[in-house]
């Protein structure tokens, strides 16, 4: 007989028996059907992200909001910030083949009334997955308009029931050296960690993202599971992520903990306040040669510019 060697099981891929009555009922009480989107109602948990496989659309035809272009996919799969897998822009396409995104799990903690570890499928509900094209600006001074898939944060939110007492939520990235061979660097200190007052969690923007151009998201995009907020710079959009805490405090954010004077923990997008390395007045858009006037707030300030009524921006970057 042939016996192989037993592999070690990462914690992220662990249900605790002790969480188990708790997913049970998370996933009972968010079952409800939502009403058609843009995509229609594709499907639900991992039939649902199987599906996006299939999507048929023309993407030539789509356009963001202000009638711009989409970013052409070769360009938004190859062209990333993915330091779990190599700090140059080609190195997680190269490299992010180790990464296993099934099965997943996601530990939902803190300061709520349904902490649990889930799969990924009891996050994805009939109806729920939508279609949105966001424009993304890194604090590089890049950018690229691109047609997401995935569903509200929000959503999530509800369904883990926060208590009253928690005013933030922190993300983590999946911590494993053989998935991340990045992580074997010191370039920052792992696991990857960001978050977002619950306001902003609860924005109708902000949304779990689990595809991208009608396919389920790659490797090197984050898979299976990522963060979009659209009007914030692309460092917030963490990825692989395996875990989400309620807390009454600010968490303190990777870049922040790396670099204070030069990231902050909102990084919304701002033109008028520089990075102390470049100006974030302009942005060149991959696949362009121009650049083009940034922003405020990417775009969305109508959307979100009340979230910081009375904040100064300038101090709070």
């Amino acid at each position: 007989m042939l016996i192989g060697k037993s592999r070690k099981i990462p914690s992220s891929e662990i249900t605790p028996e002790g969480v188990y009555v708790n997913r049970r009922e998370f996933i009972g009480k968010s079952a409800t059907i939502a009403a058609g989107t843009s995509m229609g109602a594709i499907g639900s948990g991992i039939e649902g992200l199987a599906q996006l496989e299939n999507v048929q659309k023309d993407w030539s035809k789509v356009r963001s909001e202000l009638d711009e272009e989409l970013t052409p996919f070769d360009d938004v799969t190859s062209y990333n910030n993915f330091y779990e897998f190599g700090t140059g822009k080609s190195d997680p396409l190269r490299n992010a083949h180790t990464l296993r995104p099934k099965p997943w799990t996601i530990e939902v903690s803190g300061l709520c009334g349904n902490p649990g570890t889930y799969g990924l499928e009891d996050f994805i509900k009939p109806g729920k997955i939508e279609d949105r094209v966001y424009r993304m600006r890194c604090v590089e001074a890049w950018s690229m308009v691109i047609p997401w898939q995935g569903f509200s944060l929000r959503d999530v939110i509800e369904q883990a029931k926060p208590s009253t007492s928690a005013s933030f939520v922190e993300f983590r990235t999946l911590h494993d050296l053989e998935q991340m061979p990045g992580q074997r660097y010191r370039v920052l200190r792992w696991p990857y960690v960001e978050g977002l007052r619950l306001d902003e969690a609860r924005h109708p923007l902000t949304m779990f993202v689990t595809g991208v151009y009608g396919k389920t998201l790659p490797n090197q995009n984050g898979a299976p599971i990522r963060l979009i907020v659209p009007w914030k710079y692309g460092f917030k959009g963490i990825k692989s992520i395996v875990s989400m805490r309620f807390l009454e405090q600010m968490p303190m954010n990777t870049w922040k903990r790396s670099a204070s004077h030069e990231y902050g923990f909102y990084a919304n997008v701002n033109p008028d306040v520089s990075h102390p390395r470049w100006s974030q007045a302009r942005e060149r858009r991959i696949g362009e040669f121009r650049r083009r006037r940034t922003l405020m707030f990417n775009g969305y300030a109508d959307e979100v510019a009340s979230l910081y009524s009375g904040m100064d921006l300038r101090i709070h970057y």
